[in-house]
């Protein structure tokens, strides 16, 4: 997953309708509980990455970078044939 993955779905005008394109990866960030739960349902379905944060790890979610990396130590979903 990348910063332009976390960026794209972050954009959603359900999250932040007004994200600049050029908002640098580690600029803060402030994402509230609903926006939250929206965003890790996306990342579920279209990238397979099962995160359930616990409330140390919220910490995480404060730059797009910050997220991006989190997102990348989180269980990827196995896919069955």
């Amino acid at each position: 997953m990348t910063e332009q993955d976390v960026r794209e779905l972050l954009a959603d005008p359900r999250i932040f309708p007004d994200l600049p394109a050029d908002l640098p990866a580690d600029a803060e960030l402030v994402i509230d509980s609903m926006a939250l739960v929206w965003l890790l349902h996306q990342v579920k379905a279209r990238f397979g990455v099962d995160a359930d944060p616990d409330d140390d790890e919220l910490d995480e979610f404060t730059s797009v970078a910050r997220i991006t990396a989190y997102l990348n130590r989180a269980p990827r979903k196995v896919e069955t044939a």
